[in-house]
Formats: C-alpha cells, sequence, structure tokens
C-alpha cells in the first residue's frame, strides 16, 4: 500500500515521559489548538493509536445514530 503524503507528516519519537510533540504541519491541517482536549484511542486491529478532536467524534457518533435510526425504519417497515 502506498503511503498518501496527504496522511503521513513525519515520524515522532516517544519521550521518556511518553510524550510525543504533532508535528506542526498536522498541527495546522487539523486546526488543533494549545490546551484543546483530544481522545487517543488504541486502533481495533493494528498496533497503534488514533487521535480525535472530541468535537468530531462526536459529530461522527451523531451521524453514526441517525443512520442506525433511518436502517431501524427500514427494518421495520419491511417486516409490517
Amino acid at each position: 500500500m502506498a503511503c498518501d503524503k496527504t496522511q503521513f507528516y513525519e515520524s515522532v519519537t516517544v519521550g521518556e515521559r511518553g510524550q510525543i510533540v504533532i508535528p506542526a504541519e498536522a498541527r495546522a491541517d487539523m486546526n488543533f489548538q494549545p490546551g484543546e482536549k483530544l481522545l487517543v484511542l488504541k486502533h481495533p486491529v493494528h498496533q497503534g493509536l488514533v487521535v480525535f478532536k472530541i468535537g468530531a467524534l462526536q459529530g461522527f457518533m451523531d451521524e453514526l445514530q441517525r443512520t442506525l435510526d433511518m436502517a431501524q425504519e427500514i427494518a421495520d417497515e419491511d417486516t409490517a
């Protein structure tokens, strides 16, 4: 699988206290602001981490819930 430049910024090093620095270009692209809270999740399949802005994850969850609600309505109509 080729590496897409739009998804790769650079490598980082884990410091002695477990900290990493998010590259400046990534912070700018994602509009991460100092003091902003982020969620760090373990990737469900691969050995890695996924970082989300809390608001972005909430929007995704809201959209997923709307999709599930629509699917349930369709299923209910099919059984009626």
